[in-house]
């Protein structure tokens, strides 16, 4: 039977996924979170109980009530059959008998059975997986309402190592991105009117918060919660995964995890499409390989290239490019050897920005932009953008200040690829912001801004970063 399988191992076989580093805490919850391992052995086998009518199915009893449902079921924890409701003509009830009573659940179906959020392959399963829920949360209702109040995340392995990566991280000695600062002087109209106005300070410790990107998922044998420490219990989805760095906690601990994913470059299946924070991340650097690479390539060899950034490449080049970067990574080849045409690097670069999940220019962020370029006095519009580019995320920030000061060197060969900073606008406006909502009309309706805002932070690239 699958449900023992599973979970009726020796408890000398899951002892050393408890012990995270012998803290005290841990041996507590590890006392406890047995007593829950244990439970779930104790929870009662599903019984089906089948129609004896040939007419219907052997676990589906036709249309009976409520009370015929519980003489079929009395006496007998775990038992468990199907009938048609009496009172909603056409849909399922699953009648399951614990805790003496029957309880009545309607039953769905589409190509899996569930009763919840959780869907199964067969009823049985649904039933084995009811039940070891219904009596750990009977059993142990008390300490499961508590048990996201004494974590012992600090001790984790987990976070072992993410210290110790942060430690190595910091050794490096890496130059941090650093930001611009306004000296405010009475004498001076705008501290962005002249530059000698303005100082260069080293920026706080870049921390490059992530949030972990949690799914549900369903783990094979016995496992435990590396928030609390505790059993994570059930049949199926007993709890999530980040699919990042391969964190695994109960549902309810995934909301109490700090913002201090480290994803694993192991997990990052590809490069485009890849949030922005998460790439960096997994790569240890300020920004993504992708922007160095192509911007490095673009500046040896194409900024005399007429029409570079607005004329397009062949569409299948750039899709070849994109796949070599998911798949070789920093070994990418996007030598003129390999693509002799710089536009399709330039719009490889272009897609890269188009495909993030999340834009340079975040969605919280985009309407403080677009009205920041509504302002009619410009120096108080480059004041707003200035505090916009503040509040971007340290990836997006530097990956942004990059970019930029790339465009305006492009904008220093404009004799020859006739491309200036309105130009630019118009090309990256949409490309680095989009709004929040998908929608067409809005999008159209900003276009103006979108190319103004990044009009404005290439012509003041200096000023602004």
């Amino acid at each position: 039977m699958l449900h023992s399988t599973l979970y009726f191992l020796p408890l000398n076989c899951v002892l050393t996924t408890l012990l995270f580093g012998g803290k005290h805490g841990a041996f507590i919850n590890m006392h406890v979170s047995l007593t829950v391992y244990q439970l779930q052995q104790e929870a009662p086998r599903p019984k089906r109980i089948t129609c004896p009518q040939e007419v219907c199915a052997a676990l589906f009893h036709g249309v009976i009530s409520r009370d015929y449902a519980d003489e079929l079921l009395v006496g007998t924890e775990g038992a468990y059959l199907i009938r048609e409701s009496q009172r909603q003509p056409g849909t399922c009830t699953l009648a399951l008998r614990f805790g003496h009573q029957t309880l009545n659940y309607r039953l769905f179906y589409d190509g899996k059975h569930f009763v919840g959020e959780k869907r199964f392959e067969s009823v049985h399963d649904l039933v084995t997986d009811a039940l070891i829920t219904l009596y750990i949360e009977t059993k142990a209702a008390e300490y499961i309402a508590k048990m996201t109040t004494n974590p012992i995340y600090e001790h984790l392995g987990y976070t072992s190592l993410l210290k110790d990566k942060m430690v190595h991280r910091l050794s490096r000695g890496r130059t941090e991105p650093r930001r611009v600062t306004f000296q405010r002087d009475e004498k001076i109209s705008s501290p962005l009117v002249r530059r000698s106005a303005l100082k260069d300070t080293p920026e706080k410790q870049c921390s490059y918060e992530k949030i972990h990107n949690f799914k549900v998922h369903t783990f094979r044998g016995p496992h435990w919660c590396e928030y609390c420490a505790n059993f994570m219990w059930g049949l199926i989805a007993q709890g999530v995964r980040c699919s990042d760095c391969g964190l695994n906690v109960h549902k309810q601990c995934s909301k109490l995890v700090p913002s201090d994913c480290q994803p694993d470059l192991r997990r990052i299946k590809k490069v485009f499409s890849c949030d922005l924070t998460t790439l960096v991340k997994a790569h240890n650097a300020t920004r993504p390989m992708v922007v160095d690479m192509c911007i490095r390539e673009i500046e040896l060899r194409g900024m005399k290239s007429e029409g570079l950034y607005r004329v397009s490449g062949f569409s299948e080049h750039i899709e070849d490019v994109r796949l070599a970067f998911d798949r070789d990574g920093e070994k990418a080849d996007i030598s003129a050897s390999a693509y002799a045409d710089i536009n399709i690097i330039a719009g490889a670069l272009k897609l890269y920005f188009r495909d993030l999940p999340i834009p340079v220019i975040t969605f919280d962020l985009y309407s403080k932009f677009i009205q920041a370029a509504k302002l009619p006095n410009a120096e108080s519009r480059l004041e707003a953008i200035h505090e916009g580019l503040l509040q971007l995320p340290p990836a997006h920030y530097e990956t942004l200040r990059y970019l930029m000061a790339h465009l305006k060197r492009v904008t220093m060969f404009e004799k020859y690829n006739l491309m200036n900073a309105e130009n630019l606008g118009i090309v990256f406006g949409p490309t680095l912001m989009q709004p929040p909502e998908q929608n067409a009309l809005t999008t159209l309706n900003d276009m103006r801004q979108q190319k103004l805002v990044v009009q404005l932070i290439i012509e003041h690239e200096d000023v602004l970063f």
